[in-house]
């Protein structure tokens, strides 16, 4: 039997960032040397770009299907970043969490930031650019935007990197393998945590040992 026994329930891992600042491509890469993550779909109005895969990027919906959905309560959080709505739906994620799986939102500030306030107990991670010019680069390389919204992103981005301190960790994304290392490892530290420990088994090990302690004795005395 193990000497420590602790909580089965998985963490709520809330990771956030920049646009472009290669949070999705983190958590991709993460799926293939953590097999005890599950990442929550979240819902979006935007239009599908051409490497999106419906059900697997997001769920796409239309700005009416959204409102709706909002009115009916589906939302853990949501949000509405750059003129389009994103958020996610409730549906799994306690499931996956009493299996023990910790639990990937993958979500704007805003959002984030309303999870802290309904589940203060999640882990906040934020991914940070190595520089704006970097940001910008990766912006413009997506080629997914006008000159219009990749400017309007790059205002937004200032704005949200002010929101790190309310996050529990920040991870600067200028290795890609290095980053994606580094919030694995926060993973598994936050399954190490003191306050996840339900009980400590010493079974009656400080008898045992005095008894073995006390042949021993006895053993050398019979040698003697």
């Amino acid at each position: 039997m193990n000497i420590l026994r602790t909580k089965e329930r998985g963490n709520l891992i809330v990771i956030s960032g920049p646009s472009g600042a290669g949070k999705d491509t983190i958590v991709e890469k993460l799926k293939e040397i953590n097999s005890n993550i599950w990442v929550s779909i979240s819902m979006t109005s935007r239009k599908i770009r051409s490497n999106d895969i419906p059900n697997e990027t997001y769920y796409f919906v239309s700005k009416e299907e959204f409102e709706e959905r909002i009115k009916n309560g589906v939302f853990l959080e949501y949000a509405e970043y750059n003129g389009n709505y994103y958020g996610t739906p409730k549906d799994k994620i306690n499931d996956e969490l009493n299996n023990g799986v910790d639990v990937i939102l993958v979500i704007e500030i805003q959002g984030a930031l309303k999870v802290k306030e309904l589940i203060p107990e999640a882990i906040f991670i934020f991914i940070m650019p190595p520089s704006m010019n970097e940001l910008r680069r990766r912006l413009v390389n997506r080629g997914t935007d006008s000159i219009d919204k990749i400017f309007n992103r790059f205002k937004i981005a200032y704005k949200e990197i002010n929101e790190v301190t309310k996050y529990n960790y920040v991870v600067v994304n200028d290795d890609l393998d290095m980053a994606v290392n580094k919030v694995n490892s926060i993973l598994v530290s936050e399954r190490c945590r003191v306050d996840r420990i339900e009980d400590i088994y010493l079974n009656n090990m400080e008898e045992e040992l005095h008894e073995l302690l006390v042949e021993k004795d006895l053993d050398n005395d019979i040698r003697e």
